[in-house]
């Protein structure tokens, strides 16, 4: 069935592994025909998620349905048209060709299969006259991440889910890898749904990218997330300690341990310290990364403050005006009211 709505709804989800959910979805959906982001620190959910959405896993609660028909019992028609690529290539101890073509086999999909194997191949930059006929152990680890790959596109899903697929890959892997994907998403319409931690590759490929944080869905990717605890401090303003002595400002919480967002565009960068502002977090830091925002006219700057990182957003007017470049020392400044509560 093909559905009008979302290709992916989820209503009410929680899944964990022990007495607690790791993993807490009131409600979300993914459009056909998109390419997601999804972005977090490390057991935020995120592979969690894409194991649900892969129909490997069943959460414990909650409800999930795809094209409009609510995933029952028999998951192995879906498994079919949706699949996944680990962070860490797993291969059969086999050749090269046989790794990429044992999902056709054991679809029973033959029919030219030689040719869909070699394709494969030269979607990753693999040339299959130089690799087909491989072992397995042959391979470094960006070409084994490859293979890996090559056998989820081989099969032309309807949906790619990969789960940091660069995270030990060089440069040249993970462009070949970003390349393959848009190639596939255009020729097939293929929905792709990937976890990355890094920001500057996934903006690249993506439509959307959204943040996850303690197993729940908090914004999208570059807006910052900072934890709890929170302790008064006076009246009416309460911090946080962030290392180094230095503390954060913000409004009433909900409660202790509540999460704050704060979003880039409520953030200047200095490149000295400013005197007789009203904005009470000034924090010093290093720029460590600059990428192009998904922003017209914008740069999205990473700036290491203490134990916390922050993501500004700067104009290319600002950002030559100050001569900012990776590795300068600047300031950061927001008000106290900027950081809401989620």
């Amino acid at each position: 069935m093909s559905g009008k709505g979302p290709l992916y709804a989820l209503s009410q989800v929680q899944h964990g592994y022990g007495r607690e959910f790791n993993l807490i979805i009131p409600e979300f959906y993914v459009e056909q025909k998109t390419s997601l982001g999804l972005v977090g620190p490390n057991g935020c959910g995120k592979s969690t998620l894409l194991r649900i959405l892969s129909f490997l896993e069943t959460p414990n609660t909650g409800e999930i349905s795809f094209e409009g028909v609510k995933a029952g019992a028999d998951l192995a028609e879906l498994r079919n048209r949706v699949t996944l690529v680990l962070q860490e290539p797993y291969l059969l101890k086999r050749s090269v060709f046989e790794n990429v073509a044992y999902g056709l086999r054991i679809r029973g999909e033959r029919h030219h299969l030689k040719d869909r194997v070699h394709e494969a191949l030269d979607w990753v930059g693999l040339p299959p006259e130089t690799f087909a006929g491989r072992h397995w152990y042959e391979l470094s680890g960006g070409e084994a991440q490859r293979v890996s790959v090559a056998s989820r596109l081989v099969l032309r899903p309807k949906v790619l889910l990969l789960d940091e697929p660069t995270a030990s890959v060089d440069t040249h892997s993970a462009a070949l890898i970003q390349k393959a994907i848009i190639d596939i998403r255009n020729r097939f319409d293929t929905t792709i749904i990937i976890a990355s931690h890094d920001l500057t590759w996934l903006n690249g490929i993506t439509d959307e990218v959204i943040r996850m944080h303690g197993g729940r869905i908090v914004g999208s990717g570059v807006e910052n997330v900072i934890t709890g605890p929170w302790i008064l401090d006076g009246k009416d303003l309460w911090t946080k300690e962030i290392g180094d002595n230095n503390k954060l400002y913000a409004t009433q919480p909900p409660y202790e341990n509540s999460v704050a967002i704060l979003h880039p565009e409520e953030i200047m960068i200095a490149v000295e310290k400013p005197t007789g502002i009203s904005a009470q977090n000034i924090l010093s830091g290093r720029i460590t990364q600059m990428t192009s925002s998904r922003e017209k006219g914008k740069v999205q700057v990473v700036v290491q403050t203490s134990t916390l990182s922050l993501t500004c957003s700067v104009t290319h007017y600002a950002l030559n005006s100050l001569n900012l470049l990776p590795g300068k020392d600047v300031f950061v400044i927001f008000k106290a009211t900027s950081l809401l509560w989620q």
